[in-house]
């Protein structure tokens, strides 16, 4: 979630998933298993949601609320 807030939206809210992507794996030295399971955690709690295409996601409410 840290790295999704650090990152300014493109459009409507939408940020590219390589920008959560490339810190998480290789600043973070999270696995890809670790990357995955984070990722479908944070969808399933409402925290991001993912653009149809894979390409972008979206930090939802409950999300930025994580950190008011």
């Amino acid at each position: 979630m840290e790295h999704a807030r650090a990152f300014e939206p493109i459009q409507d809210g939408w940020i590219y998933i390589e920008k959560i992507n490339y810190p998480m794996i290789y600043q973070d030295k999270a696995t890809p298993a670790e990357y995955w399971v984070g990722s479908q955690y944070a969808k399933d709690q409402g925290w991001l949601e993912y653009h149809e295409s894979g390409t972008f996601v979206r930090m939802l409410q409950p999300g930025k609320d994580l950190f008011a």
